[in-house]
């Protein structure tokens, strides 16, 4: 399968091109600058295009198969940004992808985006993003799924995690599990239009999605 990925330049993204490198899909990874593309290949992209979030990404989408979305605008960025990038630019990703025929999209997410109201102040400009976003991927007729993982570390992964529609302990997960997720989620059919909370635990990965 050929998998656009949105964000591969971040730390979620960059885990997630290495653990593809040893899989059966192959990785096209969407740079913002030139300079960026090498150091990708080298992680695992089999290629890497030029792209704004920001802007009309469908030639560099085109010939894809599905969509991971693993962009964000980052912690030190103000609401505006958020709203540009893990909003308006997941919307419009959706879009694209629909209007081109790609079927398959997931979504990084985050706990508890369903009720950014019950959130901490500084974060519910963040979480409301999310739902929005959410909310239109599940309205607009992709097979999508949505990874909502909680509090992320760059702890080395485990390969053992804790799934549930909803979990309830906003525990932690290290990023390079989340990946390890979303890759098994591509060859996943029961993750199909679902929405599940993913925090570290005991299960490993295929087995957790398994019994969702």
């Amino acid at each position: 399968m050929h998998v656009f990925i949105a964000g591969a330049n971040g730390q979620i993204g960059q885990h997630l091109l290495q653990e593809m490198a040893n899989s059966d899909h192959e990785a096209r990874a969407l740079v913002r600058h030139p300079d960026q593309g090498p150091e990708l290949q080298k992680l695992g992209a089999t290629e890497t295009v030029l792209g704004d979030l920001e802007h009309d990404c469908s030639e560099a989408m085109r010939g894809c198969d599905a969509v991971i979305f693993t962009a964000g605008s980052g912690p030190h960025t103000g609401p505006d940004k958020t709203i540009d990038v893990d909003q308006d630019g997941a919307i419009r990703l959706v879009d694209t992808a629909k209007a081109m025929g790609i079927k398959r999209f997931i979504m990084v997410s985050s706990m508890r985006a369903e009720e950014p109201e019950k959130g901490p102040e500084k974060l519910q400009h963040y979480l409301r993003a999310k739902r929005n976003a959410d909310e239109h991927l599940k309205n607009s007729g992709l097979n999508y799924t949505i990874v909502r993982p909680g509090r992320l570390t760059n702890d080395d992964g485990t390969g053992k995690v804790a799934v549930s529609e909803r979990l309830a302990s906003f525990a932690e997960i290290p990023r390079q599990d989340v990946a390890r997720v979303l890759l098994a989620v591509l060859d996943s059919d029961n993750t199909d239009n679902r929405v599940f909370d993913v925090v570290s635990g005991d299960t490993p990965v295929g087995d957790a999605l398994a019994k969702l």
